[in-house]
């Protein structure tokens, strides 16, 4: 290999498409007559590989896990108080997978807080809660693998810190 490795065999890193995924090899390969070093990644969840060219890593925002103070900032952003922007659904719903796709753990922090609904409250539309999941998982298995632990654990606690904070900004149903 003649390029460095950024990320070696065994990292967890976040590839903004697809959320946490680990480097499972990294390959040597002719492609079109060009000598390409390749990340070979693994997504558990999807049960998908993907293979990254070293040299386009950085441009897709491929990174290491997000270091404890994002990870911090981005619990307590799901502390905040929600922001719904009165916009059309469609719109909102495309800011929304923007911020997921972008692998930013805050935003998706926000997107997570954002379309949270206790129990208590009105249910939402199906799109809703498709990105809901969609955020809060990513969230879930981005926390999971920096705490070692996994998704579903990471997620309760995700769902525990919004379901305290909440419940202050939403008017009790009678």
């Amino acid at each position: 290999m003649t390029s460095t490795a950024i990320f070696d065999v065994g990292d967890y890193v976040v590839y903004p498409k697809h959320g946490v995924g680990r480097v499972i090899e990294l390959q040597n390969e002719e492609i079109a007559g060009m000598q390409l070093e390749l990340y070979v990644l693994r997504f558990e969840k999807e049960k998908m590989t993907l293979r990254v060219p070293f040299n386009k890593a950085e441009g897709v925002g491929m990174r290491k896990l997000s270091s404890d103070k994002t990870l911090k900032e981005a619990m307590h952003t799901l502390k905040g108080k929600p922001r719904v922007k009165r916009t059309m659904w469609s719109r909102r719903a495309q800011e929304y997978e923007a911020k997921i796709n972008s692998g930013d753990l805050v935003a998706i922090a926000e997107v997570t807080r954002d379309l949270f609904r206790p129990a208590d409250q009105p249910e939402q539309s199906y799109s809703e809660r498709q990105i809901f999941e969609a955020a809060s998982s990513r969230l879930a298995r981005e926390l999971a693998a920096m705490e070692k632990t996994d998704e579903p654990a990471a997620l309760e606690k995700i769902l525990e810190i919004l379901n305290i904070a909440a419940p202050q900004y939403y008017e009790q149903a009678e």
